[in-house]
């Protein structure tokens, strides 16, 4: 009795997912110091430059770690809970993809990587999953008229959607803590509904993520061993949040008798709120002003909150407290009209994270310096052979600061 009971207990999808979580934490946190001392030895540090938001050479390949994690928890959990059917081709073809993605990051991380064969790589990461797994909007059940899709609609449609949130995610990772947050929020989200859809698998997906993540925020909010995530983690962590956001839609398109949450694209859209809304107003500004989209600037929010004098961790939580209040207050709206609710979160969107866009920065006090900027000038008094960091840059990495690659998280925007 007693063993049934505990095997029961292990079967629980809830227990799993929350293994799953503690598990990825302890394996984050212990690889990230190995990372970080790996980089130091081999000088492959991210160096400030003008656009930067830091004001000394930190590593910058935390994306590693959590990669590691996310690949080998998932495959193992997943094998040990068992696959439903369909799913194997499904979680076989995410890895594939996210390995694309990783390495092509580590690539533009360490020499940098032309825009071109970056785009490519989406391309083909998102070809594995959508064409060959076949996880694809079918449906967008009834925003704008439109419901079921048809097949080449839906692939195409589906692509745009991968592309938008992979850019998307890997542009807002400008300040400390906040594309690891962002991220985190979105996946225990997505992760509570698969568990409640019973869909084990996916939800192990997720909760591996969200602990991963919480184990790199340890290190990326650290004053004496930070690390940042690169490109190494900005892409495959923006394909995993598309990922989740897709199968949560197909999901939910497919219950039965009929789909669990109402108005889901709208509750896709507003996990995702914060990134969209910020990329797609500053492309537009970009290409109004006659520039290229993908031109680097300081026009992001996190930018303008940090103009307005916060620091990096006031700005970051002061978003994921308005990305938690907009996910409520979509959540307690879902049951009224779709169009109605879209045209509430876009408002209330706006309102929340576009709104200090219009403060006068004339009007406020100067930027306050990051945390860890006292530590680096007191560094400056010290001799050179003092300093750990103070190596020669390699030449394959000044290669790439003169490249004048396009704005990317190995800018540091």
């Amino acid at each position: 009795m007693l063993s049934e009971n505990f095997i029961s207990i292990l079967s629980n999808p809830y227990v799993i997912a929350g293994f799953a979580s503690v598990l990825a934490y302890w394996a984050s946190s212990r690889l990230q110091p190995v990372i970080i001392l790996l980089s130091q030895e081999k000088n492959l540090m991210d160096e400030p430059e003008e656009r930067s938001s830091h004001t000394y050479r930190v590593p910058t390949y935390g994306g590693a770690a959590i990669f590691i994690v996310v690949s080998v928890l998932v495959m193992s959990l997943i094998s040990l809970v068992g696959f439903a059917e369909g799913e194997v081709s499904d979680i076989l073809a995410l890895m594939a993809g996210i390995s694309i993605l990783f390495f092509l990051g580590i690539k533009d991380d360490m020499i940098g990587l032309d825009p071109t064969k970056k785009f490519l790589g989406q391309l083909l990461a998102t070809f594995i999953v959508v064409v060959l797994a076949d996880v694809r909007i079918e449906s967008l059940e009834g925003i704008f008229g439109i419901g079921q899709l048809p097949y080449g609609v839906s692939v195409v449609f589906t692509f745009f959607v991968y592309l938008l949130v992979i850019n998307a995610y890997n542009l807002i990772d400008g300040i400390d803590g906040l594309a690891g947050s962002v991220a985190l929020i979105a996946s225990v989200v997505f992760g509570v509904f698969f568990l409640i859809t019973d869909n084990t698998a996916l939800g192990i997906i997720s909760f591996v993520l969200s602990g991963a993540l919480v184990g790199f925020l340890k290190f990326n909010l650290s004053r004496t061993k930070k690390i940042f995530m690169g490109d190494s983690g900005s892409l495959f962590i923006g394909f995993l949040l598309a990922f989740q956001a897709v199968s949560l839609l197909k999901t939910n398109a497919l219950a039965e008798p009929e789909p669990i949450l109402s108005n889901a694209p709208v509750i896709v859209l507003t996990i995702l709120a914060f990134p969209l809304l910020d990329t797609l107003r500053v492309f537009f500004l970009r290409v109004i002003r006659g520039r290229s989209p993908f031109s680097p600037d300081r026009n992001h929010l996190h930018h303008r909150l940090l103009d307005l004098g916060l620091s990096h961790s006031h700005a970051t939580l002061l978003i994921v407290l308005k990305t938690i209040l907009l996910i409520a207050v979509c959540w307690k709206m879902q049951d009224i009209p779709i169009h109605l609710h879209l045209i509430c979160m876009l408002v209330m969107g706006f309102a929340l994270f576009l709104g200090p866009l219009i403060l006068r920065k004339n009007k406020v006090s100067a930027p306050v310096k990051p945390i860890y900027e006292k530590k680096a000038d007191e560094a400056n008094f010290k001799p050179q052979h003092s300093q750990p960091n103070a190596v020669v840059r390699p030449p394959y990495q000044a290669q790439k600061r003169n490249k004048g690659i396009p704005e990317t998280a190995a800018t540091r925007d």
